[in-house]
């Protein structure tokens, strides 16, 4: 297809620049392919979900992966920053560089904005649009640690470049349920809900289930193709444990249905599924890209909040709902003043049968 099929206007306006408070609170838009659209709002999640259904969650942390600092070449310093994305190694992260022009392999890198304990690194390599290896002195654990204590919030580029970083962000953009330290990008559908919203939903024989997908900063990357046939997707980290799976197909086949909450939870879920069209354990690296025509193995319910024009993100939609049916949700969204992307309203999208 091609990528203008996914393009459409969005007043400025309608671009939320923080959260609702409280998180779940927000509106929500009920995206029923048989049945046509409602307008809701988080908590009635109570009443959409079901005894016996699996609420799928994606418990990756945020890292504050912005780092400023110096380009150091004997007595010459150069301000650059840079964006981690994806994680190499121990010691090893991909990162898109401001300015890249400044850089070469080999460079030595200060970072923490003059920061007596400075964050140390070297340019291991670069790549196309910036993107370069950063190799660090530090590894493992003890350089996420760095990481947190020089690095500042990755807002998305839709929020930072109308307004700076504030205090409120470390817990704004960050899930009540983060555990596992990766991300370099919220997965934001998740953002909308509260300990106590959780406790609801579980107390009503809901089962509520953790998988981890780093989410990279190529989530906001524009396709720079025609056709979408022509995209090469990022790459990022997930994993779904053997114990997760087993309480899931048991869900399943108990008649239960699986609600993935956020994009990055459903592309999981579906590269777990991928090989053999039944839910298994899944480690390592997907680069899954879903566009219409996709066939959907295990996930019933899709929660997402709403996506840029031309992004993968509303390629998925669209073939999870249905193209006709997420461009008519979409104009309904427009006309009726919804909040869009990160910190905007959510939708609970059913599959198109």
């Amino acid at each position: 297809m091609l990528v203008s099929d996914f393009d459409f206007a969005l007043p400025e306006e309608l671009i939320a620049l923080h959260p609702v408070e409280p998180r779940d609170s927000a509106r929500l838009l009920l995206v029923d392919p048989a049945n046509g659209l409602g307008d809701l709002h988080i908590p009635d999640l109570l009443r959409l979900l079901k005894t016996g259904d699996v609420l799928v969650v994606n418990d990756t942390r945020v890292l504050p992966a912005e780092l400023r600092g110096s380009r150091v070449r004997g007595e010459n310093r150069a301000n650059v920053s840079f964006n981690l994305h994806k994680r190499v190694d121990a010691h090893t992260w991909r990162a898109f560089a401001r300015p890249a022009k400044k850089l070469h392999v080999l460079d030595q890198l200060e970072l923490g904005n003059g920061q007596a304990d400075a964050l140390t690194a070297r340019v291991a390599g670069k790549g196309e649009t910036g993107e370069v290896t950063l190799e660090f002195d530090l590894g493992g654990a003890e350089l996420d640690e760095a990481i947190k204590a020089h690095g500042a919030m990755p807002l998305p580029p839709y929020i930072g470049l109308k307004r700076g970083l504030e205090e409120r962000d470390k817990t704004d953009y960050q899930t009540v349920y983060a555990a596992e330290d990766g991300a370099v990008a919220a997965p934001t559908a998740g953002l909308h809900f509260t300990e106590e919203l959780l406790q609801q939903i579980a107390a009503m024989g809901v089962r509520i289930e953790r998988v981890t997908l780093h989410v990279g900063a190529g989530t906001f990357l524009p396709m720079k193709v025609d056709d979408t046939d022509d995209h090469v997707m990022h790459a990022e980290w997930g994993e779904i444990d053997a114990a997760t799976v087993e309480r899931i197909n048991a869900a399943r086949a108990a008649g239960g249905r699986v609600v993935a909450v956020g994009t990055t939870s459903l592309r999981l879920l579906e590269s777990a599924s991928r090989a053999t069209g039944t839910l298994a354990p899944f480690s390592g690296d997907t680069d899954i890209f879903i566009t219409p025509g996709f066939r959907f193995a295990t996930v019933d319910a899709l929660m997402t909040n709403f996506h840029l024009p031309k992004s993968t993100l509303f390629m998925l939609v669209s073939a999870f709902a249905g193209f006709d049916v997420m461009r008519e949700a979409y104009a309904h969204a427009i006309a009726n003043g919804y909040r869009f992307y990160s910190y905007g309203d959510s939708s609970l999208l059913l599959r198109a049968k």
